[in-house]
């Protein structure tokens, strides 16, 4: 493996430097980077244009200058990287980090909840296959996957965010009753497709989905949800439990109580931290979220070891993802009671441009709202688009896995449905999808050029772009070189991937 890894990064390191080359004399081959200026009718123009040589050394030879850049990136082996100024005169390494981190923020959440939700919803379509809802989900991936990203930007800013603020403006923000009937009808036909069963089953789903609504959204227009929400003690309590039980119905069945029992116990412990942390999360800082989630993990794991008995791997899988539950309840419910001074300061919550409020000072959590209501937009674009192709792609591995000979072994040992899923099929099937997340990420950290215009991001796409326009290769140079560098480390990583999920790739 040490020479497969060492013979990856020789190889990958001669297209990097031989793809850099080719960049950088295609930027600079592309226009003029003193057009502007030529054209400018400024007193100070002849100054203009020697200052502008001086930023990009234009006085020296292109190989001069692409080897200078060369000798600057090799610097951050040793922390001193140097990837020059741009034609401003600015620090491109400054530039570079706050682009990298507009970026990260805006792509990697989009990924995860695509990546998380795609493969769920890939494994459900492919176990009930041709059935109402598999006829659905193909029809909304494809819808999604070839919808024009500018367009979905305009729709979610019109219809989502222009919408909902002038909702919530109105005197009386609250359901009427043909939304809530219609909101009732959907909800109750998407979970009697989910659950699926005989006739009657699907329809005391439905039926219950469509009661639960029309009492859910009278109740919250009463408590006037919109502007005060909370959750309480209550309701968090019952989705933890809910949680738990979920997860060990999926885990290990329901008849393995140890596992049940770590999951509730579990629970308890976070209505327990609910109470204990309410101070100390009113107004807190990054560092008390982390050492306290540390904390609610490590008592998870502890609670799964001690309650597994011969069941340790799963009652820990169970209590950790309760407690992962139950931790963001808690953060939900600080943030619900953070809700209405945030609507104070801002009004119109839910933003259309920038990545936050200009001049905007508040708590932790109100802080959060922002950066999360300006998150959501773009967010919910790129994780339409990713969603689609993530569910096809498990979709179609999940199919062609259980046609296999070792599935049907497995049924006929007498394995139960849930354990042919989970331990056997779906486990294989993330090996072609490992590659599609890998290079995902890689492609995602150079940005989403066009989220990043119409949303107003000044990410790693837009100092791409701005850099070609300007035929000025160090923010260029500077973007490739973060966007190769992934591509090579991811590419190697899903390489690696390959051999913890299928052990005969390692022979």
């Amino acid at each position: 493996m040490l020479k497969f890894i060492l013979r990856r990064f020789g190889s990958s390191f001669l297209v990097l430097l031989g793809a850099s080359l080719l960049l950088y004399v295609l930027t600079i081959n592309s226009g003029d980077p003193l057009a502007d200026l030529r054209e400018s009718n400024a007193d100070n123009r002849e100054y203009l244009i020697e200052q502008r040589i001086m930023f990009m050394d234009l006085d020296q030879p292109w190989y001069a200058r692409y080897w200078d850049w060369l000798t600057g990136v090799g610097q951050c082996f040793i922390g001193q990287c140097d990837l020059g100024t741009n034609r401003s005169g600015q620090e491109v390494i400054d530039l570079l980090g706050l682009a990298a981190s507009s970026t990260l923020r805006l792509v990697v959440l989009a990924t995860v909840i695509a990546m998380v939700f795609g493969v769920l919803i890939g494994i459900l379509t492919a176990i009930r296959q041709y059935s109402g809802m598999d006829y659905a989900v193909t029809f909304l991936t494809f819808l999604f996957f070839s919808l024009p990203v500018f367009w979905a930007a305009v729709l979610l800013k019109e219809y989502l965010a222009i919408g909902f603020n002038d909702w919530l403006a109105s005197p009386d923000p609250g359901f009427s009753w043909p939304t809530i009937i219609a909101v009732g009808l959907v909800l109750g036909l998407a979970l009697q497709a989910i659950l699926a069963g005989n006739a009657r089953r699907r329809l005391l789903t439905f039926l219950g989905a469509f009661a639960f609504t029309c009492v859910a959204l009278p109740y919250m227009d009463w408590l006037n949800f919109a502007r005060y929400p909370q959750l309480g003690p209550v309701v968090i309590t019952l989705v933890g439990v809910a949680a738990a039980v979920g997860a060990t119905v999926l885990g290990a069945g329901l008849k393995n109580r140890r596992v049940l029992y770590a999951g509730l116990i579990t629970a308890v412990l976070g209505l327990v931290a609910y109470y204990v942390t309410y101070n100390l999360l009113w107004d807190p800082n990054w560092l008390i979220i982390f050492v306290l989630s540390v904390v609610a993990i490590g008592l998870a794991v502890l609670v799964g070891r001690l309650m597994g008995g011969y069941s340790k791997g799963a009652a820990t899988l169970v209590s950790v993802f309760t407690a992962v539950v139950m931790g963001g309840l808690i953060i939900v419910e600080h943030l619900f009671r953070s809700w209405p001074s945030y609507l104070e300061i801002v009004g119109r919550p839910i933003a259309t441009i920038g990545s936050q409020t200009p001049n905007f000072t508040g708590t932790f959590w109100e802080d959060f709202l922002d950066k999360g209501t300006q998150l959501l937009l773009p967010t919910i674009v790129l994780t339409l688009i990713s969603l689609a192709s993530y569910s096809r792609y498990t979709r179609a591995s999940m199919l062609e896995v259980s046609q296999q000979d070792y599935i049907r072994t497995a049924r006929a040992k007498g394995l139960n449905e849930r354990q042919v899923i989970l331990k056997h099929a779906f486990r294989n099937s993330l090996i072609p999808i490992t590659t599609i997340m890998a290079f995902d990420f890689a492609g995602l950290i150079g940005g989403a050029v066009i989220t990043e215009q119409v949303f107003g991001w000044q990410g790693m796409g837009n100092l791409f772009r701005v850099g070609l326009e300007q035929v000025d290769p160090a923010p260029v140079m500077a973007f490739f070189l973060v966007t190769g560098t992934a591509a090579v480390l991811f590419n190697l990583l899903a390489d690696i991937l390959y051999a913890v999920l299928d052990p005969r790739i390692r022979v």
